[in-house]
């Protein structure tokens, strides 16, 4: 059975806290969940503002292949507003709960009722495709929820959808709803929330309970803890249940997520399936072997379906066969003396709390290899001028291929303009700084300071360190160290 997948980033999604995305951010997001094969885009509320409508228009008139919604009260100002969008359909939220219609709206049932059938023959009237989400529907009485189904199916709903707006239903109790709500004649559409973690669970429960369109937003991005992670459920749905599927492309749905991450400036955190930079990414030397061996060992899906790529993490749980493979890749060959011996500095390195980067590894391996590379660029000195009515100033002295160069910036700060006095140099250019991140390894103002940096040059990504007392330093020579590694390669 095909599941049918409405994409809510752009209503839903947006309601995150700190998040407020332009027209053009969200045409861009929109364009793209069109091209991965999503059946339906809420591309927003028509009655939140000028600009908002703004950007529904732009996202309905682009002639997209999925089907694209507003949300809106059963109000006849709010439907207005999305017909003037010009919009397929409208997302009718109507609540459903005791709770909702007494304290909120002060209505009555009957009340409720004559609310939305109005709402969606209004809707219908004016040549929309409905969509009635009953909200707070599971905390709803199955009963009255069946009424207000019922009703809304005769004035000629197109669709129905169970929101469990506060996140309280569990897979059991989720499956056990949408089995006594499957017998209408119109597909019944699952909306979740993420207050207790259980948004993609409750929605692969409601599936096999007779759902036949979820509700998702990228990253699982929304309000308070978010909604149904689009890239979880629809890779769960491909891999853990054979008897469903979806129209979405797979493989794009990492460079999806990444989209939006960057737009929205959500963090997408490091241990999140599917996307998170650790989801393909091995360091435990037994895992490491195993993969090399048969990634289905402990990968339940090739990075490639979801368009990633394994990678192995150097530390000290790195066994022989991971760091050798990592060596190779680094196009270092050794023996199985020279790789035990690089494989116990890691240890002795990470054991000391310490990142391992690449750099780091170059240098192990270097040294036990006793291979020694002539860097291209050396620091000889930086100077810093700065101060309250100073804008930041740096000369610097660095010594390219054997010539001495003299070099000035100006920066944001004394770091940014140490930095800008360097890479304004034709040999920098073309190496863009990807990440910068600082530690203090010791207390004290007089701490040492640890700069890791990742450089990234065409399609190769290095990291590189600097430690010093001064992040003035540490960071230059952070940066050059990784330059030289980009020159070298």
């Amino acid at each position: 059975m095909n599941i049918k997948v409405l994409d809510t980033t752009l209503r839903d999604g947006e309601q995150t806290p700190g998040v407020s995305l332009t027209s053009n951010e969200k045409l861009r997001i929109a364009t793209k969940l069109d091209e991965i094969g999503v059946d339906f885009i809420e591309a927003g509320s028509a009655i939140t503002s000028e600009g908002e409508r703004h950007s529904i228009k732009e996202i309905a008139k682009q002639g997209f292949t999925a089907e694209i919604l507003s949300f809106s009260r059963p109000l006849t100002g709010d439907i207005d507003y999305c017909i003037e969008c010009d919009v397929d359909a409208v997302n009718l939220v109507v609540p459903t709960s005791d709770l909702h219609i007494s304290d909120k709206l002060k209505t009555t049932h009957s009340e409720l009722i004559e609310l939305s059938n109005n709402a969606v023959q209004y809707c219908k009237d004016h040549g929309l495709t409905v969509e009635l989400s009953a909200e707070d529907a599971s905390r709803s009485n199955v009963d009255f929820l069946k009424s207000v189904y019922s009703n809304a199916i005769d004035y000629g709903v197109d669709r129905v959808c169970v929101c469990d707006t506060v996140g309280i239903l569990t897979p059991d109790s989720s499956f056990e709803l949408f089995n006594q709500l499957n017998d209408f004649n119109v597909p019944i559409a699952c909306h979740c929330h993420n207050d207790f973690g259980l948004a993609v669970a409750n929605t692969l429960s409601a599936i096999k309970g007779g759902a036949t369109e979820i509700h998702t937003t990228i990253n699982g991005i929304g309000e308070r803890a978010g909604n149904t992670s689009f890239e979880e459920t629809v890779v769960s749905i491909d891999r853990l249940l054979p008897e469903f599927s979806t129209n979405i492309k797979i493989n794009e749905i990492y460079d999806m997520s990444k989209l939006v991450a960057r737009l929205t400036g959500v963090y997408i955190q490091p241990n999140k399936a599917i996307v998170g930079e650790n989801a393909f990414a091995h360091e435990s030397g037994i895992h490491s072997d195993g993969i090399i061996k048969n990634s289905a060992t402990y990968e339940p899906m090739t990075p490639e379906l979801v368009g990633r790529k394994r990678k192995f993490v150097i530390g000290k749980h790195m066994g022989t066969h991971g760091l050798n493979n990592r060596l190779k890749e680094l196009g270092l060959s050794v023996d199985d003396s020279q790789l035990k011996q690089i494989c116990d500095d890691i240890k002795v390195l990470a054991d000391k709390g310490k990142t391992v980067t690449d750099v780091d590894l170059q240098v192990i391996a270097d040294n036990v290899l006793e291979i020694n590379h002539e860097d291209r660029i050396k620091l000889d000195e930086v100077t810093i001028v700065s101060g309250n009515k100073v804008m930041p100033t740096a000369s610097v002295k660095i010594t390219i291929d054997g010539e001495e160069i003299l070099n000035a910036g100006v920066g944001l700060g004394p770091v940014d303009a140490a930095i800008n006095a360097i890479k304004s140099l034709d040999i920098f250019k073309d190496i863009d700084l990807i990440e910068y991140h600082v530690d203090s390894i010791t207390g004290g103002t007089d701490a040492f300071i640890d700069v890791i940096i990742k450089l990234q040059k065409a399609d190769k990504v290095v990291s590189a360190r600097g430690t010093e007392a001064d992040i003035i330093n540490a960071s230059v020579k952070a940066y050059i160290a990784g330059v030289n590694r980009l020159l070298r390669d």
